[in-house]
C-alpha cells in the first residue's frame, strides 16, 4: 500500500502533542490530519502525473512527496483524545475532503473553548 508506506517513512517525525488540542486529556491520544493523507497522496500522484506499480517506484517518489507536502502532513494537524478525534469524524467523514481542512482546524478551536476552562 503506497499511502501506507508513505505515512509509515514520515510518522517519526509526526509532532504529536502529550494532551489533546480539545479537553487537555493526556489519555488515549490520537493524531489527526486536517488534510487527508491519503488525499493529499492521491492529489500529488495526479499533479506530478506519478504511477506506482512497484515498490520501487514508491522508494523513488517517497520523499519527494513528503517533502512537496510537509506543510500538511507535518504542521496542519492536531494531537486528539480518542473521544474528540471520533467527534471530529462523525461530523466530517472517515475520510474528509481536502477541501474542509480549514472548517476542521474551526471546529477544533471552538470545542477548545468550549471545554477549557476560562482563566
Amino acid at each position: 500500500d503506497p499511502v501506507k508506506y508513505c505515512r509509515d517513512a514520515v510518522k517519526s517525525r509526526y509532532p504529536k502533542g502529550t494532551e489533546c488540542g480539545i479537553c487537555l486529556t493526556g489519555d488515549n491520544l490520537e493524531f489527526h490530519h486536517y488534510h487527508s493523507f491519503a488525499a493529499v497522496y492521491q492529489k500529488w500522484l495526479l499533479l506530478n502525473k506519478v504511477v506506482i506499480k512497484t515498490v520501487e517506484d514508491m522508494v523513488e517518489h517517497r520523499d519527494t512527496f513528503i517533502e512537496d507536502n510537509e506543510q500538511v502532513l507535518l504542521h496542519e494537524c492536531v494531537t486528539l483524545c480518542k473521544k474528540h478525534h471520533a467527534a471530529l469524524h462523525r461530523i466530517y467523514g472517515k475520510k474528509p475532503c481536502l477541501s474542509t481542512s480549514a472548517k476542521q482546524a474551526r471546529w477544533v478551536e471552538r470545542q477548545r473553548l468550549k471545554h477549557q476552562p476560562a482563566e
